[in-house]
């Protein structure tokens, strides 16, 4: 296990891939690059999960068929572990979390987000699919605030992945499984724990979300995360999880709550490496009218118009990275919202692409 992981960090892939019958795999820019050997086997899973999984996850593992968890390998990097049962065998899939906190225009993100992270109440939701660099996104938000302001910040967590020093900031950081037992226990108690910022690792039930929101509302800046792609489907995902009878209360509610909606996705780099593309929606007067009255299939051409307070739409971003020579023009239509339209774009500019 030492070997691979050593392999890992000195490919800087970012994930391992451990299945019976085949050769350990690694994730190297976005591709799947397989490790010279022979395919593994049922024992050896076995002994690569054993090799690092604590007796309390693998009493998991039995009982639920999976478990999650971070990892240190040494000094030399931290990983997020998922180790599943899969035809009755043992597989593991790790991915590495940065040693280094990322600074806001590193990771892509342009400088009028940190208006919105000076903001003392509101919600702010990270969203995209799994995979996406959400989790770096947050951690640079947190470091910033951390950096930039005083109070107190708690995160809430399945796994802890990125490490938060104290800076200008106290930070509380809480692990679902080690130090609460769900999301939605530890968002109740961070109320009373005299918090000004509090991240959410996953909204990812009807309990979690609803205190997210209350949170939001009385005083606290939340961050959230869901795996959705855009802001229209990110507040139709949040409407959807609610019961019919209060929806029209929650669209009002996330009308004067939300602050913003950061959607991601992540792509190639020419040259190797990966290069994120964002969709940002502020909540204006009007587009909070739009969430207000049900009608965020408006919300896409609002974003498009509304540069001036700092949106920019996913299109839009994918193809500033290829007029940039950042990414591949193929890369960006397979991760557009409306690749007919991005084609267009490309055919106007004169950029080549291969059109299936």
């Amino acid at each position: 296990m030492n070997d691979l992981l050593e392999l890992m960090v000195d490919q800087e892939a970012s994930d391992l891939h451990l299945q019976v019958n085949q050769a350990p795999t690694l994730r190297i820019s976005g591709s799947m690059v397989h490790v010279e050997g022979p395919p593994l086997t049922a024992s050896d899973t076995k002994a690569l999960m054993q090799a690092i999984t604590s007796d309390a996850m693998q009493e998991q593992l039995k009982t639920r068929g999976g478990a999650d968890f971070g990892f240190a390998f040494m000094d030399r990097a931290r990983f997020r572990v998922s180790v599943m049962k899969a035809k009755g065998n043992y597989g593991m899939v790790l991915r590495t979390i940065p040693k280094d906190l990322f600074g806001l225009r590193q990771i892509g993100l342009p400088d009028h987000v940190k208006e919105l992270l000076t903001r003392p109440r509101g919600l702010i939701l990270v969203t995209g699919p799994t995979g996406s660099g959400k989790s770096t996104t947050l951690a640079s938000m947190v470091n910033w605030i951390n950096e930039n302001r005083d109070g107190h910040i708690i995160t809430i967590e399945d796994p802890i992945e990125y490490f938060h020093e104290h800076k200008n900031c106290i930070i509380t950081q809480r692990e679902v499984g080690n130090d609460t037992p769900s999301f939605s226990e530890a968002l109740r108690g961070a109320l009373r724990q005299d918090p000004d910022v509090i991240l959410v690792g996953e909204m990812r039930d009807l309990e979690t979300i609803e205190a997210a929101v209350s949170a939001a509302e009385t005083g606290h800046l939340v961050f959230g995360t869901l795996h959705t792609t855009g802001a229209a489907r990110t507040v139709d995902r949040i409407v959807d999880a609610f019961p019919d009878s209060t929806k029209d209360q929650i669209r009002t509610q996330l009308a004067s709550s939300v602050v913003a909606v950061i959607s991601q996705v992540l792509l190639k780099k020419k040259g190797g490496g990966r290069i994120a593309a964002f969709e940002i929606m502020v909540t204006t007067t009007s587009v909070a009218a739009l969430i207000r009255e049900n009608k965020t299939y408006r919300i896409t051409s609002e974003i498009q118009t509304g540069s001036q307070y700092g949106m920019i739409g996913l299109d839009a971003h994918l193809s500033s990275l290829v007029n940039r020579g950042l990414v591949e023009p193929n890369d960006a239509l397979e991760k557009s919202q409306s690749p007919v339209e991005l084609k267009q774009k490309f055919r106007e500019a004169n950029i080549s692409f291969t059109d299936i």
